[in-house]
């Protein structure tokens, strides 16, 4: 009887202790699953190191001395930010639609588990799973596409564990930040830095309720919920974020319906690429540069740093508001008065724009103009002989042409395109701070996204008058010259090494004598050549390397009047060497470069090389002044009203290919270039071609701005004077003339 009682109960005692056994072996495996997940067994897990450095493609950016972002270098235009770089409505809307648990959690949200499982066998499936650490171990350590199911299971396990660890290693602030710095927002911009500047041209930090309710709804669909794509569904979306975030207690119901009523506002959406934006030449100028800079300076892994994935970031010396004065400037003159009086100028003339250039010429000008371009590189790449290549270039093609007024769409041959911007001028300018070699502004066309060609660094053209400075300076250093020494205004031949002379022509009458103060206002050639017969070619050469010059120069007379191919960035900086009391500072662009921490690389100092004596420097301030007071650069007072003292000097080349300006004042050196892309592309008469006509007024345009901002701080004072006791330094030894002239340079 006993025996019979007994066997129920230890039936059941052997069906529970199966089911514990079941149940430990279960729970036993699970451990040891997820135990051989975390150390590799099923694939590389990310190593501590790696979570405390996820290796993500983060942008390099490109800041102005005053702290705006000009610009960056990306794979994906990504930067981080800090938690307390956030506004504080951020993370509540992020938090409120996707991670309600979020500050209960440690990394898995077990009842969002529970309900996606329910959803799934019940078939009413509503919201997701994962938790923003989870999308956030996804994003740093991407699972790959096309993943098979048993994969696909695995890799959730990896990212389970993943999120785990991260919870464990940082604070939900830093998980918050890590998060917004991965994601995704569509338009190329990726990390809420990037976002923020993309849709609205602001900071994270400023981002106001409604924008940060945008923000956080795009990040679940981006090119569905995208407001440029989407606007209708983005706002919808963004009015959920809002009503989350009342339900989870972060703003109130008469918030939400008060800002709910806002529309969206994309009026300062800007996607963010290398053609647009400020400073576009001196950023492809410094890509350049920083790319040589990188392959020769290693990261603490030894390994090269790539400006494109690294998130270096480079502070430059440009100021954003003196960039946004320069490009104005350029534009306004360029596209209000010179372009249209280019075009009238020609109206009507068979050949234009080309000046005494024959049929044969201009086919032969405009063949090699095709060769350079970037369509005629594929096809010669793609194996197309010379003829199909011509015939392709004469074939019309949809495109997309510059114009003053904007972008043209249009069907057009590409060789009518080459054609028809031929007829457009260009212009240059670059501003540098005398006494540091800081340069202020940059710009090295008129559009890059039409002209790439960067005429501020890349381009050589003849300088015409404005290396008569070199000249000049070098009689104030080696003769017993000064501004007030008077010399017979004739004609001088200087015999060539083959026995011939050369002796070039003057726009100005003859006879008496002259200072060299008002020879070089005047721009006289007569009295270059003079000079340039006292000293020679290697000697003037020699002093336009001890300021900076650098480009091939011909040792031969006639440089005097400026026939050498010169860059305008060398001009400038040679020109400061006068308002800096006869030191060079080879111009500086760059100010430190950090890493993506924050950490200091490298610190750029000024290379400083003195050229001359002071009182040579304060010679040459007072020979330019007169350029300004009384000779070719006068309409700076008389038509732009500018009282301060400034120096200058106007420039203007063969046949009128190219004009000139270089401006100095104390505290900043200017100089501007205007000519068009073939030298066989210009003005016809001088009047209208020289540099104060065509240059002068970009200076005027860009100083009076600079003047006008008093943020600035750019003095308007006069240069200093040196201390030297027994030298008269008092030059006031000419008689005026308030008339302007014009400047003019024969053929050699």
């Amino acid at each position: 009887m006993n025996n019979s009682k007994n066997k129920p109960t230890e039936g059941k005692s052997k069906a529970v202790k199966n089911l514990w056994i079941i149940f430990g072996s279960v729970l036993l495996f699970i451990i040891l699953f997820f135990f051989c997940v975390a150390v590799g067994i099923f694939g590389k897990m990310p190593s501590f190191d790696e979570l405390e450095n996820p290796r993500t493609n983060l942008a390099t950016e490109i800041y102005s001395a005053d702290g705006k972002l000009l610009g960056s270098y990306f794979v994906e235009n990504r930067s981080n930010v800090r938690y307390s770089e956030l506004s504080h409505y951020m993370p509540e809307a992020l938090i409120s639609i996707e991670d309600e648990r979020f500050t209960e959690h440690s990394g898995i949200d077990e009842k969002a588990l529970f309900r996606v499982a329910f959803g799934v066998m019940t078939g009413n499936k509503r919201g997701g799973g994962s938790t923003i650490t989870q999308q956030l171990a996804k994003n740093l350590f991407p699972r790959g596409e096309n993943l098979s199911t048993p994969k696909l299971v695995l890799r959730k396990f990896k990212e389970w564990i993943t999120a785990t660890k991260l919870e464990h290693n940082y604070s939900k602030e830093e998980i918050v930040a890590m998060y917004l710095n991965t994601v995704a927002f569509g338009h190329n911009a990726y990390g809420i830095r990037s976002a923020a500047n993309t849709f609205f041209d602001k900071n994270p930090k400023d981002l106001n309720l409604e924008e940060c309710a945008l923000m956080a709804g795009v990040v679940n669909a981006p090119t569905r919920y995208s407001p440029i794509r989407n606007p209708e569904r983005s706002l919808g979306r963004r009015n959920l974020v809002l009503q989350k975030m009342v339900d989870n207690g972060f703003i109130t119901q008469e918030e939400c319906d008060s800002v709910s009523q806002i529309p969206i506002d994309m009026s300062h959406f800007n996607v963010s690429d290398h053609n647009t934006g400020q400073a576009t030449y001196f950023r492809e100028f410094l890509r350049g540069y920083l790319n040589d800079w990188a392959k020769n300076t290693t990261r603490a892994d030894g390994e090269p740093y790539n400006i494109y994935r690294d998130g270096l970031r480079i502070y430059t010396t440009i100021d954003s508001r003196m960039q946004r004065y320069a490009e104005d400037a350029v534009k306004d003159f360029m596209s209000k008065e010179l372009q249209p009086m280019f075009f009238n100028h020609w109206k009507g003339y068979k050949n234009a724009p080309f000046s005494n250039v024959s049929a044969d010429e201009i086919d032969h000008i405009l063949e090699t103009s095709m060769k350079r371009s970037d369509r005629y590189r594929s096809l010669k790449n793609a194996g197309m002989c010379m003829d199909s290549i011509k015939a392709e270039f004469n074939r019309p093609v949809p495109m997309t042409i510059f114009s003053w007024n904007g972008p043209i769409d249009t069907v057009m041959s590409p060789m009518d395109s080459i054609r028809y911007y031929k007829w457009y001028l260009q212009a240059s300018l670059v501003s540098i701070e005398s006494h540091t070699g800081h340069v202020k502004a940059y710009v090295g066309g008129i559009d890059y996204r039409f002209f790439k060609y960067d005429h501020v660094t890349q381009a050589r053209r003849q300088v015409g008058s404005t290396f008569k400075p070199f000249v000049y300076t070098l009689a104030m250093q080696e003769g017993e010259f000064t501004p007030c020494t008077r010399i017979p205004n004739i004609p001088y031949n200087i015999e060539l090494p083959d026995g011939r002379f050369w002796s070039p022509g003057n726009s100005g009458g003859g006879g008496g004598e002259i200072t060299l103060k008002n020879a070089l206002a005047q721009s006289n050639n007569w009295i270059s050549a003079y000079l340039m017969n006292q000293f020679g070619p290697e000697a003037v050469i020699g002093m336009a390397r001890r300021m900076g010059v650098e480009s091939p120069i011909d040792p031969v007379p006639s440089i005097c009047l400026g026939v050498c191919d010169l860059k305008l960035i060398e001009m400038v900086g040679a020109m400061s060497t006068f308002a800096n009391q006869g030191v060079y500072i080879k111009p500086m662009f760059i100010t430190r470069i950090e890493d993506k921490n924050g950490n200091v690389i490298q610190r750029f100092t000024p290379e400083e090389t003195e050229a001359m004596s002071e009182v040579t420097a304060y010679k040459m301030v007072e020979l330019m002044k007169g350029v300004v007071q009384s000779g070719t650069g006068v309409r700076l007072r008389s038509l732009y009203g500018f009282k301060n003292p400034i120096a200058g000097k106007t420039g203007t080349t063969q046949k009128n290919s190219d004009g000139y300006f270089m401006g100095i004042t104390p505290d900043l050196t200017t100089g501007v270039w205007v000519g068009a892309e073939d030298r066989s592309v210009h003005f016809r008469s001088t009047r209208l071609g020289q540099g104060s006509h065509t240059a002068l007024p970009i200076w005027a345009m860009y100083m009076k701005k600079v003047y006008n901002d008093p943020n600035l701080g750019i003095s308007q004072g006069d240069f200093t004077k040196p201390y030297a006791p027994g030298v008269d330094l008092d030059f006031n030894c000419w008689q005026y003339n308030d008339n302007e002239s014009d400047e003019y340079i024969d053929e050699f």
